[in-house]
This record gives structure tokens, sequence and C-alpha cells, in this order.
């Protein structure tokens, strides 16, 4: 088969149309709501941003994890994770509204005093200014666009010379360094953009918390994108139950991850029993925000955790796409829970909250849908393609 014979299918224009049409909805709602209520809208906005960033910065991670290990199970969900890591820039120009909601989202230290009760520490106050939190977050998608750009071009390299060594070295050369980079400008920009909300609150495990989430979001779009190329697509016949099962393996074993994090920090938090740590969990496991806390363990972790241990259903592609979109929605869930405490007592989404996930995931699917089908989608010139695809039996 050639590369022309790897093209994306026209179910693929399909979605990029619906995604369109429901980005443009959510838009027009989100310019309505800038106006008539940003102290509610730009919570929202924050809840999809963080969403769609970690759509796509998982997806880098994955990327760079299958270049370091070079395992078979990356080869069939190369391409659609390099897809997804194209599209960051248009979440840098996404992350230009927080900027303008900066006052709306980050009131606790923009306008804490300077002495007495609520005020910050020293080096608080030096770095959470408005200024130093525009730098930070050109840096931090400044490191993840060189990223990107690198592992992309690389890639068209590879495809147009499978025979260069040299490109296939340098993959492996910068995935390992590539991956601290890309962990430490999320650790803190997570520092930046959520764990600010409430600056008289401190984790060290919080950034990894974000970073495990955003490979559960990737793996489980991957599933079901693969699981939908192969539907009707050039993947027909190519995608065996031998992937799906490596790629619900590697699903389990990051919900697994996320899971111990979360129960890291929980525990050590309500073990010091300090009232300058117990803040975070105080507002979110009592009242309206317990129910949550409760919808979070049962349905993000346990649930899929027993639903995913079965073989059977790793390797079945009619039940296993369910179950990563399912995940996909949890981690909005968890997202609603780790960031709207701090703005509201109640915890029921608002109409915002569907507008800004229409229009910023809207247009997140519509240019990933078409960055799909700007390449084939299995790199045709990766020497592990014909290993990776051969059927196994």
């Amino acid at each position: 088969m050639t590369a022309q014979d790897y093209r994306a299918p026209d179910s693929i224009d399909r979605i990029r149309q619906r995604a369109l049409f429901a980005g443009v909805i959510g838009v027009v709602i989100c310019a309505f709501g800038i106006v008539k209520a940003p102290d509610r809208f730009f919570p929202s906005y924050l809840l999809a941003f963080m969403f769609v960033l970690g759509l796509s910065l998982g997806s880098l991670g994955l990327l760079m994890l299958q270049h370091l290990t070079g395992g078979n199970w990356g080869i069939i969900i190369r391409r659609p994770l390099e897809s997804a890591t194209r599209v960051l820039a248009l979440v840098a120009v996404l992350f230009v509204p927080i900027f303008f909601g900066m006052k709306y989202l980050y009131a606790a230290w923009l306008t804490a005093p300077a002495s007495g009760e609520g005020a910050l520490s020293e080096f608080q106050r030096t770095y959470f200014t408005p200024n130093g939190f525009r730098v930070r977050a050109i840096l931090y998608f400044a490191v993840w666009g060189v990223l990107v750009f690198l592992f992309n071009l690389w890639s068209r390299q590879q495809d147009a010379n499978p025979e260069d060594i040299a490109v296939r070295r340098r993959f492996k050369i910068l995935a390992g360094p590539g991956i601290i980079l890309y962990v430490f400008a999320m650790s803190f920009a997570a520092i930046d953009w959520v764990m600010s909300l409430s600056p008289h609150w401190a984790s060290t495990i919080y950034g990894f918390l974000f970073i495990a989430g955003q490979l559960i979001s990737s793996m489980a779009l991957m599933i079901a994108i693969v699981v939908l190329l192969a539907r009707t697509g050039p993947l027909s016949g190519i995608l065996q139950p031998r992937h799906t099962h490596d790629l619900g393996k590697l699903l389990l074993a990051f919900l697994m991850l996320w899971a111990y994090f979360d129960f890291s920090q929980l525990l050590i938090i309500w073990s010091g029993n300090q009232p300058e740590e117990i803040t975070f969990y105080y507002s979110r496991l009592h009242s309206q925000w317990g129910v949550v806390a409760v919808i979070v363990v049962i349905f993000h972790f346990f649930v899929p955790f027993f639903l995913l241990l079965s073989r059977d259903l790793k390797r079945n592609p009619k039940v296993l796409p369910g179950v990563a979109i399912w995940l996909i929605l949890m981690r909005l869930v968890d997202l609603f829970w780790m960031t709207r405490p701090e703005f509201t007592p109640r915890a029921m989404p608002n109409i915002w909250d569907l507008a800004a996930a229409l229009a910023v995931g809207g247009l997140w699917f519509f240019f990933f849908a078409g960055q799909l089908k700007r390449l084939p989608v299995l790199p045709v010139g990766d020497p592990k393609l014909a290993e990776a695809i051969a059927n196994e039996h």
C-alpha cells in the first residue's frame, strides 16, 4: 500500500463539519457571555481550555514516550498523535482570552492585601504578577511548540527518506529530555493557571495530576479515533485485537497513575491536617461538591478500572471506544471539580460551561480533523510499521 492508500476517510470530513458547527454556535454564545456575565463566563472558559490543552499536550507526551520506548503500540496511533499536537497552535490562541479575564479568575492574588489577613508571602508577591504570568505562559507554549515542531518535522522527513537512520536517532535523543521539559512546563503551568486560583494553598504533586489526566484524555481519544478509522477507512483490516489490547492496557495504566497521584495528595494532606493545607479538600468534600467527589471516585476510577481489567473488553473494538469516550467526559467532570469550587459553592454546571465546551472543543476537533487529513494515518516511513501491522496469526 502507498501513502495515498492510508489517507483518512471521508467520515473525518463529516466530523470536521459537525465540530465546526458546534464551535460556531459556542463562540456566538461565548461572545454574549463575555459581555453579559464575565465573572461567570471566564471560570467556564478556563475549564474548557484546560480540557483541550490536555488533548494536545497529552498527545505530545504519548508521542515522545513512543519514540523513547520504540514500542509497536505507538505506531498505530502515531499519526493521530502528531495531528493532535499540531493543534497546539490553536490552543495557544485560545489562551489569549484568559489574559483578558485575569481579573475575574485570579483576583485572589491580583487584589491580595500587602499585609494582614489574606496577604501573600514575599515570594508569592514576586512570582504572582500580571507580567510574570504572561511571560511564563509565552515561555510554556514556546517550549511545547518547539517540541511539536521538531517531532512533526522529523516525521515528515522520515516519510520522505525511510532509510535515514539519523532521523530515528534524533527522535530517541530528544524524546527523553522532551518528556522532562513537558513535565516541568506543565507542572508550572498548572500552578499558574489553576492552583493560583487559591494562592494560599499549595501542593507539590498538583502538576502531576494534570499530566496524568492529560495522558488519560489523549489515550482515550486515540482509541476512539483509530477504531473509527478502522471501520470505514484505511485501518480496516489493519487494526487488530492485539492493538486495542495494548492501547487499553496503557489507558488502564494511566488511569491507575492518576488515581495514585490523586490519592497520594489526599493522604498526605489528610494525615498532616494543617489549617493552611486542608482548604482545598474542605471545600471539595462537603455539601454539593462532596457529591461530585463521589461521582469522580466511582465513575472516573472504579467503574472504568474494573472494566479495563477485562482482557476481552480491551480486545473488543465495539466496547472499548465507549469506555474511552466515557473517560473523556469524566475528565471534564474532574476538571470541573478541581477548578469551580473557588468561584461558587453550587456544584451545578451552567450555560457558560456548555457554551465554552462547544466553542473550544468544537474548534479543537475541527482543526484536529483537518490535520488528520493532511498526512497518511500511518507513518509510512517508519521501519517498524510492517512489524506493527503484521497479522497476529
